[in-house]
């Protein structure tokens, strides 16, 4: 049996570069051959059952020893995962968000932003899939500052 698991590494910091814990996090996934995305919320990865269950306590281990303060994880039987929300539907909460705070969402200030991200998270616009790339490229910042700030809303 195939299955797949995505993980994500905490804190997220700054802009720029993928924080070292989320980096040695997929170099552990790769090292055991398995098939990894890795993308700005997290980590895929997939192969047999085994491979899988059997490597992901050193990507526990490489992502704390590396700086991660939490690591999240979900894993299903590839192919049964459950339905996401398609990019369409997050592309109206950016224009209800927009709406509400006054117009173009690129125009607003660092806190108009973060309010906007805040708004966009209580209405689950970030469980739609590339979300935090799409929500980036309508605030005109980057996909690390969109987790900064959605850090900020849990500290």
């Amino acid at each position: 049996m195939r299955v797949e698991a995505e993980f994500t590494t905490e804190p997220f910091r700054g802009e720029g570069e993928p924080p070292e814990h989320a980096t040695a996090a997929l170099e552990a996934a790769r090292e055991a051959g398995l098939e990894c995305d890795f993308g700005p919320l997290g980590t895929s990865v997939r192969g047999e059952r085994d491979a899988v269950l059997a490597t992901l306590a050193a990507v526990v281990a490489a992502g704390l020893d590396h700086g991660a303060d939490q690591i999240t994880f979900q894993v299903r039987v590839e192919g049964h995962s459950a339905p996401r929300r398609t990019v369409g539907g997050l592309e109206g909460l950016l224009a209800e968000v927009a709406d509400e705070l006054g117009g173009d969402l690129r125009s607003l200030d660092r806190q108009g932003k973060q309010r906007a991200v805040r708004l966009l998270e209580e209405r689950g616009a970030f469980d739609y899939r590339k979300s935090a790339e799409i929500v980036a490229g309508a605030l005109g910042v980057t996909r690390f500052t969109v987790y900064n700030y959605l850090n900020r809303e849990r500290e």
